[in-house]
């Protein structure tokens, strides 16, 4: 079943289809991720701890540097070391455009980045005593290995120079359809990491929902067994000191991008609807009260939010001349609505730590966790459409103000006239898009952002009663067995036209009724400046006639 947004612009579309976008592995030995069990594995390799200082670890990273700039310098494949402003992967992409690739390691790039280093501590004997890491982590050379894999495309596999070696396998799904499609004959046209173009859409989509599948996960750790031992840790343990000492990664989902990709048949309708789209919702989502950002995203700036982990705000932006984002953020996570070529509208959701959310973050979770962010994909998505297409049925202003009863509770009835109640669903449209709904603290929070109040004044008693209220009217629903609420669509759609209609409609035409007629036209009027302006001038005659403006 299509989504919302989709549905509400079907007419226009020649297709979509969903894909994983980026996905980031971490790779690890978890016996080395502690003071003892990284002792032990040291007496694995070298028989004995007695040589287990910081001399013979930082001799240990030597090694790997030396053994990969010797083997790369005899296989013709270039090191680059790098600064921390350039952009590895375009690096690598301008490469593979000016040189012919064959499967295997074609390039490593080198740059400083933080990992976990042991510290070999003596005791007042000299002999060895606790084994501590260094905090915070220092800056060490981590190497980049780029690999054409004949299944996966362009992998990445970047790995510390400091035992215990830890790795990161980051990916991307649209190289794995695109190579399964062509096996399988369905012919397309990509550009970058998007389809443009599809001849058999259904097959490709048939091809996609394989990475939502359970058998992914075996097919993902063949992928970095296939490489991460025999071209990348082989430089530091050569293939018999790894058997000797037990070295073996275990693999953990990071990071991971999902995206739902609706292909338009005009490039110029499609900029015209995504344009519309960021209007209607710019003032439902409460963007203008958040953070708003304008301009050229490379502009020389000081980023002074470095220090803050969480980041919880709707953003536009438009980082080139012809591309503009919309951005919403939630803690760790971010959905996106962008175009990507010429009449490709994609919509995107990414996690930027899965850590953070009890999803479960092993490798076999990863199926498990593309169908999550599907689900959270396809929320947003409808409280978008919603917004974007909103109405209010015949009998919505009368029935509003009446009682009702949930359960064997009775509860007042929802008054728009009233300051608190405009602003509770003010703040339940901006958290509609929230990836797994609202609390009664979080409406608490956003309705004192809004009105200035203290918790006294408005705290979450008060608001799980408008909840309640909500609930009793049909706008918002519990989530299961849960204490969280998410809006329903048709609810949705009539708290959207009730806002926009008293803050864009009723409001401004009241006011410009009783002011006098402009001295000074717009030289430039948009198509709503005029409708405006017609509105405006027929307002104030039906009011001289009704004896209101008198």
């Amino acid at each position: 079943m299509p989504d919302q947004l989709s549905a509400l612009y079907g007419e226009f579309l020649e297709g979509d289809y969903d894909c994983v976008d980026r996905v980031v592995l971490n790779a690890y030995f978890s016996k080395a991720q502690f003071g003892g069990g990284f002792r032990l594995w040291w007496r694995e390799l070298h028989g004995s701890d007695e040589n287990l200082d910081d001399n013979h670890l930082m001799r240990m990273a030597g090694r790997f540097s030396r053994r990969l700039r010797a083997w790369a310098k005899a296989n013709g494949v270039p090191v680059i070391y790098c600064s921390s402003g350039d952009y590895k992967h375009k690096m690598s992409e301008e490469y593979q455009a000016t040189h012919q690739i064959k499967p295997g390691l074609f390039l490593v790039l080198v740059a400083k980045a933080p990992a976990l280093v042991w510290e070999a501590q003596k005791t007042g004997t000299g002999k060895l005593g606790q084994l501590v890491h260094k905090d915070p982590w220092p800056y060490v050379n981590h190497y980049s290995f780029h690999i054409l894999d004949p299944e996966w495309g362009h992998v990445t596999i970047k790995m510390s120079g400091h035992p215990p070696f830890g790795a990161q396998v980051i990916l991307n799904g649209h190289e794995y359809v695109a190579s399964l499609a062509q096996k399988a004959g369905v012919k397309f046209v990509k550009e970058e990491n998007c389809f443009t173009a599809v001849e058999q859409p259904a097959e490709l989509a048939k091809i996609a929902d394989t990475l939502s599948q359970e058998e992914i996960a075996g097919r993902l750790r063949q992928l970095c067994e296939r490489w991460i031992y025999s071209t990348c840790l082989c430089f530091a343990l050569d293939l018999a000191e790894q058997e000797k000492s037990g070295f073996h990664y275990q693999y953990s989902v990071f990071q991971m991008e999902y995206s739902r990709n609706l292909r338009f048949r005009s490039g110029r309708q499609m900029d015209e609807i995504f344009q519309a789209l960021m209007d209607r919702t710019r003032a439902p989502l409460d963007l203008d009260r958040i953070k708003t950002i304008f301009g050229d995203k490379n502009r020389p700036h000081r980023d002074t939010r470095k220090k803050n982990h969480t980041r919880w705000g709707v953003v536009v932006e438009t980082p080139a001349y012809d591309l503009t984002i919309f951005k919403v953020h939630y803690g760790k996570m971010t959905l996106k609505i962008y175009t990507k070529g010429a009449r490709v509208l994609r919509t995107e959701v990414i996690v930027h730590n899965i850590k953070a959310y009890r999803w479960g973050r092993s490798l076999e979770r990863f199926g498990a966790i593309v169908i999550r962010l599907r689900d959270i994909l396809e929320r947003f998505l409808n409280a978008v459409g919603c917004m974007d297409a909103c109405f209010v049925a015949d009998q919505t202003l009368e029935t509003l103000p009446l009682p009702t009863k949930v359960g064997e509770t009775k509860v007042g009835g929802i008054d728009f006239n009233k300051p608190r109640m405009r602003r509770v669903a003010e703040a339940v449209l901006a958290l509609s898009t929230t990836p797994e709904g609202f609390t009664a603290s979080a409406l608490a929070e956003r309705v004192r952002e809004m009105s200035g109040q203290a918790v006294a004044d408005y705290g979450p008693r008060r608001a799980a009663y408008d909840i309640k209220k909500l609930r009793g009217k049909g706008i918002v629903c519990k989530i299961g067995s849960s204490r969280r609420y998410e809006s329903v669509k048709e609810g949705l759609q009539t708290m959207t036209a009730l806002v926009v209609l008293r803050e864009r409609v009723i409001k401004p035409l009241l006011v410009a009724s009783q002011r006098p007629e402009p001295q000074i036209s717009l030289n430039h009027p948009t198509p709503i400046d005029r409708q405006y302006e017609h509105l405006r001038v027929g307002m104030r005659d039906l009011f001289t006639t009704l004896g209101i403006v008198a």
